[in-house]
């Protein structure tokens, strides 16, 4: 009876060993499979999102460069204006006006390119 038992408890020992390596092997596996995969969405995304910013700031230097025409006509015509009025009129105050909206709206893209770098 003895001898029983002791195999029997060997027999459930063993079992459990078994049991808690196999567990230990199926973990392992698992992390490292969730690993691989995080690391490849990781590396898909980070792409996608340089893709992505590489497009905006083409986009906004292009837009800058749009604006940055715009305030170097809008100079030539205040200085040609300047040079063919003696006295202040309404035609020189339209086009300072419009120059500082052209400036404020060139700062703010200045101001979205600096955010998107």
């Amino acid at each position: 009876m003895p001898v029983f038992l002791a195999v029997w408890v060997l027999l459930i020992g063993s079992g459990v060993a078994g049991t808690v390596w196999y567990t230990g092997q199926v973990k392992a596996k698992l992390t490292q499979d969730i690993g691989n995969q995080t690391s490849k969405q990781i590396t898909a995304m980070q792409q996608n999102y340089d893709a992505q910013l590489k497009q905006m700031q083409t986009q906004f230097s292009g837009e800058l460069s749009k604006v940055q025409g715009k305030v170097d006509a809008l100079n030539e015509l205040l200085e040609f204006t300047k040079d063919n009025t003696n006295t202040k009129t309404d035609n020189s105050n339209k086009l300072y006006t419009q120059l500082s909206e052209v400036e404020k709206k060139l700062a703010e893209l200045q101001k979205s390119l600096d955010v998107l770098k």
